[in-house]
């Protein structure tokens, strides 16, 4: 029986289900199950999960109130500085799960928490989970009930990795193992090295990963209650996947984000695989992308239908929502696309937008309105907004975030997203492209921080500015210490000038 049905018996007469529970029926679920241990979780500023873990013995009811007082929050990245570290964890109890693994010490279970500052000062402004609390707060204020968020997450699992970057004056380097690698010369046992590109739902043998997937993918929903709706390879070669969880509202999906980076990269270690959300490991092939699906609804109708519209059934207060995802695409790149890494995923050829356009269908725009269904039902509840610039290597609590803050500013200023673009964008010369005023997606992260720092107004209703002045100074660091560094390919460029 799987832990999610188990819980779901135990509080069958109260109607409660397992991560709808509340703090006393989390209690006497730790007594009666009896967990040994409790991992409380939460994430920092540039979105790495954290944890503590605390003994049953030490946790009871109060814990949920006053909270855990076990944070250092100036050893976390992006949180406070040394004078002002005292911090407090305020576990969630719908986020409780009991953890598939490691039990060998004792049962464990999991809950996300709140950070709150020390001595009774209220909560952590710079917590990012309080950050999208405030954008689904702002959303209510401008008169809507709730926003749908549908993340296509994708990574890479591969058999090994190494890098040697130790002793950076006398050279670097990184090597990348997997048995579907298009660069190994011979198959490995039950495999089939996949071609470049062709990586797009191969059959097993050649997809060596269902196993793996279909694993992460029942923990997921019989552990943790997080609902998948499919799971596939990818187009990358090496092992690029996706499982796909079904749409929840936005820190509940922000939660399932991080829980889903928690799982895939736990269940890879327990096959003797490494997984990655960095978005772009392999040279000459796909990056892994983010794509985030949105919706805004009132009493229960979808505000972004419109059964009357020829182009895309599309309502126009979407197309304002696309105007303000249009209009600070620059700017959100920073937190939606916020590594050295993503700006290498971010060029020309491997299907990802670096074009600021929007359209039905077309993948090289960067926000694309899916057009699958027509005039059902069925139409009525998808109908949404696919925004194409994000990846995993985003806190997914900021992303989403600064995508309903632009969207919103759009409704708000009603601002018109222009024609859409049904070509192919990457084909058009850049007259055309000048003609159809389109504009380029950031080519590099200092871009997109300056970006950012120009208008960073949309972001004010829900973001406190030390937030963005936090990671301004997180991304400027690493970009600047990647910028110093020599690259292995300048060598080959440049040894002989």
């Amino acid at each position: 029986m799987s832990v999610a049905r188990m819980v779901l018996q135990v509080y069958e007469k109260s109607g409660a289900i397992p991560w709808e529970a509340t703090a006393d029926q989390v209690i006497r679920l730790i007594r009666q199950e009896g967990v040994r241990f409790i991992d409380l979780q939460f994430t920092d500023l540039p979105g790495k999960l954290q944890h503590v873990t605390v003994t049953a013995e030490y946790f009871d009811e109060s814990r949920f109130a006053e909270g855990v007082p076990k944070l250092d929050g100036s050893s976390i990245r992006g949180f406070a500085e040394i004078h002002e570290s005292d911090m407090v964890l305020k576990p969630d109890p719908t986020t409780f799960a009991l953890l598939p693994w490691g039990q060998e010490a004792g049962k464990t279970a999991r809950m996300i928490c709140d950070v709150y500052r020390g001595f009774g000062e209220g909560r952590f402004t710079r917590d990012p989970r309080y950050v999208a609390q405030r954008a689904e707060q702002y959303l209510r204020e401008q008169g809507f009930d709730v926003s749908y968020w549908g993340p296509e997450i994708e990574f890479f699992v591969f058999d090994r990795v190494e890098w040697d970057v130790s002793v950076p004056q006398k050279g670097m380097s990184f090597s990348i193992e997997s048995k579907e690698g298009a660069w190994n010369s011979r198959a490995h046992g039950d495999s089939y090295p996949i071609r470049y590109k062709e990586g797009y739902f191969p059959a097993p043998p050649q997809d060596t990963l269902m196993e793996y997937r279909n694993l992460v993918s029942s923990y997921l929903l019989d552990y943790f209650g997080i609902q998948i709706d499919a799971h596939h390879h990818e187009v990358a070669t090496a092992g690029q996947c996706e499982i796909d969880m079904r749409y929840d509202t936005l820190v509940r999906m922000a939660d399932k984000a991080q829980t889903y980076k928690y799982v895939a990269r736990n269940v890879a270690k327990q096959m003797g695989l490494i997984a990655t959300f960095m978005p772009k490991p392999i040279y000459g092939d796909n990056a892994s992308g983010m794509h985030v699906h949105v919706s805004i609804w009132k009493d229960g109708v979808n505000l972004f239908y419109d059964p009357n519209d020829g182009y895309a059934e599309l309502s126009q207060l979407a197309r304002y929502f696309i105007g303000g995802l249009l209009e600070h695409s620059r700017a959100l790149a920073a937190i939606v696309a916020p590594t050295t890494n993503s700006y290498k995923r971010l060029v020309p050829g491997y299907e990802a937008p670096i074009f600021i356009a929007w359209s039905r269908s077309n993948r090289s725009a960067n926000v694309r309105v899916p057009v699958y269904l027509k005039g059902t039902p069925g139409a009525a509840r998808s109908k949404r907004i696919e925004f194409r610039t994000p990846d995993p290597s985003a806190n997914p609590y900021l992303c989403f975030a600064a995508i309903l803050c632009a969207g919103l500013d759009g409704i708000r200023r009603k601002i018109d997203p222009g024609d859409p673009v049904d070509e192919n964008i990457y084909h058009l010369t850049p007259e055309r492209r000048r003609e159809l005023g389109i504009r380029e997606l950031p080519g590099s992260l200092k871009e997109a921080v300056d970006a950012l720092l120009s208008d960073r107004e949309f972001l004010r209703p829900v973001f406190p500015d030390d937030v963005v002045d936090a990671l301004v100074e997180i991304e400027m660091a690493q970009f600047k210490a990647v910028s110093a560094l020599p690259h292995p390919y300048e060598f080959y460029l440049y040894f002989d000038v």
